[in-house]
């Protein structure tokens, strides 16, 4: 069989591989053979390695040992049972055609995850390849494989949007447009959409000439398919390139988008309809908006009013970009009708999609029709029936008040902030909790006072864990606005009874917000108030809590300074090393480790050091790995004297310990010393 790899040198019926050159296009052959999957092996005439070789692969069916022929050479005979090795010439390219070879037989492979994985590398198989091979071999066997798993296609369609330059670049970037439009037609939506978004990829790297000769006429084809997948990937193409085009092209793309805006399938329109505003960014950009508002306006209203809510909903998308690329004027006489329709749509996904980009669309309607007609919509929506509208609603007040006029949202808004905030769906009061402290410099400290903060404190104690860690997260943007004395005054009480909350997770949200508020309220307002409360957290039942007890104190005490951490802290922290459950000695210990870098050195080796030496002989063998470790910890901070003295016949006696892990990390330790 000549080689149809490259040159003709090598056969099979010659009775040797004699030389390098041979022996490459051997290689070339079995690639060849792996790639069309047809290649006819034959063992006659061939010497006994090179028969046994090619036998393996063919009774293998998928040329599944094709690279053994990489190390095929002059060797004598090996032993039975002996892996053939590499020699001469062949040891020398080993490294390069072997991994090759293995990639392109696994294109084929029955195993899914080596062929993903060798799709995943057409790249290094490209390279090897060439840039013309590649073009006139590789791309037409991707053409045949198309029928594969979902994430081996998907792997596919990602890896051609990126092979330009490996058939040859933009010149030659056509090629891949075959396999991507493939790929674009399958049923699942994942590779559509891959192959699509690659598709635009190489799109955009092609000539006028190539989108003309090769992209328009695959637009078409799509847009003509009989199954509705290849229509639905056409919607995502018909801007491609818009710019680039003659004038009379660009009037065939507006009537075949048309065409698909007025599809049978819903699922072809709500495409054309989530494509249509990048369509007509693409016309404003080119310079057409007569035919923007002549064309494109007419299929908007339309498919805004489609009898699919799946449709429709995309009309809401629709509205936020269009009306960047109208005036106010066109935007109030096309745009507002369809606001109207959607906000008060029979289906509840529409009025959800309302609510999620309603501030979107305040800028384009003018402050008059916000006020008279979308204030009206939001707070109905506010109040919608159902429980996922009135959600998308509360998650936008604060948004929405401030691009409200001066004073609406004080006498329209937070009446209906009071009501959702005693909503019965959970959801709902998480979504406002989340956001309702932003309302505090909108309305202003008077109004924040009066009106807002018994609200905050109803949601501080809101029986749904959720609305109280969303409400905590934000309260710092009270401070700014009420002051600290008030803030104090107002919240601590909640504050204290959330330190003890059952659920672990917010009275994690508590610790994290002391430094904050021990910040603005001052070192002896949190001796007072809040000391007592910080340090119980260090004997929680939760090690979460008592972890980040002790780092919010390592916090506090670099807020507040090395001496009031020694006189305030310190004793009440290391007075656990002694609790009867280790956990709490263990406690003791991080804490005493975490504290070494914010006292003086006198506490260091009067209080801390000593600690951490005692609990190197507690009975319990963590307790005693840690204390190994926080003296390692602790060695930079120290003397060399005193390390000799006291820190290393303490390391020596636990290297020696019954505890395999006490002795790994005192021997750590010791490298350390």
């Amino acid at each position: 069989m000549p080689c149809a790899f490259g040159s003709s040198r090598w056969r099979a019926d010659r009775p040797r591989i004699s030389n390098p050159a041979e022996l490459a296009d051997a290689v070339d052959w079995i690639a060849q053979g792996c790639l069309s999957n047809r290649a006819n092996f034959s063992s006659d005439g061939l010497n006994k390695q090179g028969a046994l070789a090619l036998r393996d692969i063919t009774l293998r069916g998928q040329e599944q040992q094709a690279c053994r022929l990489v190390y095929l050479s002059d060797a004598p005979e090996r032993p039975n049972n002996t892996a053939p090795g590499p020699s001469g010439f062949a040891a020398s390219m080993t490294d390069s055609l072997y991994p090759v070879a293995i990639l392109i037989d696994e294109l084929k492979n029955e195993d899914m995850k080596l062929r993903l994985n060798s799709i995943r590398r057409l790249s290094t198989i490209a390279v090897a390849l060439g840039v013309e091979r590649t073009r006139n071999e590789l791309i037409p066997f991707l053409n045949e494989s198309i029928d594969d798993e979902d994430e081996v296609l998907i792997a596919l369609a990602d890896e051609l949007g990126n092979f330009v330059e490996y058939v040859g670049g933009p010149p030659h970037a056509a090629t891949l447009l075959q396999p991507l439009e493939l790929l674009s037609t399958v049923e699942e939506t994942l590779v559509r959409d891959k192959a699509v978004e690659s598709l635009r990829k190489v799109a955009r790297q092609l000539s006028r000439e190539h989108l003309l000769e090769h992209v328009l006429p695959l637009t078409k084809r799509l847009a003509q398919g009989d199954w509705f997948t290849s229509r639905i990937s056409a919607c995502a193409l018909v801007a491609v390139a818009y710019e680039a085009l003659p004038d009379a092209t660009r009037a065939e793309i507006r009537a075949l988008f048309a065409q698909l805006c007025r599809d049978d399938t819903p699922m072809v329109r709500r495409a054309a309809s989530a494509s249509l505003a990048k369509l007509a960014a693409a016309m404003f950009e080119a310079g057409e908006q007569a035919s923007l508002k002549q064309d494109l306006l007419p299929l908007f209203s339309a498919l805004s009013t489609d009898e699919q809510d799946s449709v429709r909903l995309m009309g809401v998308e629709n509205c936020a970009a269009m009306g960047k690329l109208l005036s106010q004027a066109d935007n109030r006489a096309v745009l507002l009708p369809v606001i109207r329709a959607v906000a008060q749509d029979k289906s509840w996904r529409v009025r959800y999609v309302v609510a999620e980009h309603i501030c979107e669309l305040l800028p384009h309607v003018g402050p008059e029709v916000t006020r008279d007609e979308m204030l009206p919509a939001f707070l109905g929506m506010m109040n919608d029936t159902e429980a996922e509208v009135r959600t998308a609603a509360a998650f936008k007040v604060t948004a929405f008040s401030n691009l409200l006029p001066a004073g609406l949202a004080e006498s329209l808004v937070l009446p209906c902030v009071r009501d959702v905030c005693s909503d019965q769906s959970q959801h709902v009061r998480a979504a406002l909790a989340s956001v309702i402290m932003g309302l505090a410099p909108v309305v202003g400290k008077p109004v924040t006072i009066e009106k807002l903060l018994p609200l905050f404190l109803q949601l501080l104690k809101d029986e749904f864990p959720e609305v109280r860690l969303n409400l905590i997260a934000t309260l710092h943007a009270l401070n700014a606005v009420v002051g600290v004395d008030l803030l104090a005054q107002s919240l601590l009480p909640a504050i204290a009874e959330l330190a003890e909350d059952r659920q672990w997770r917010v009275r994690l949200a508590i610790i994290e917000y002391i430094p904050l508020l021990a910040a603005q309220l001052g070192a002896s307002f949190f001796d007072e108030k809040l000391s007592v409360m910080c340090l119980s957290w260090l004997q929680d039942c939760v090690h979460t809590i008592r972890e980040a007890a002790t780092l919010n104190l390592r916090k506090l005490a670099k807020l507040f300074g090395p001496e009031w951490a020694q006189k305030q802290l310190l004793p009440h922290v290391l007075a656990p090393h002694t609790h009867t459950n280790y956990l709490y000695r263990l406690t003791a210990l991080y804490a005493a480790t975490g504290f070494a870098a914010v006292v003086s050195q006198e506490a260091l080796l009067t209080s801390i050091l000593p600690l951490v030496l005692q609990m190197t002989a507690d009975p319990v063998p963590n307790v005693r790995f840690n204390a190994a470790k926080a003296l390692q910890q602790l060695l930079p901070q120290l003397d060399a004297p005193l390390i000799q003295q006291q820190v290393k016949p303490c390391l020596l006696r636990l290297a020696e310990d019954g505890d395999k892990d006490v002795r790994y990390f005192a021997g750590q330790g010791l490298q350390s010393c």
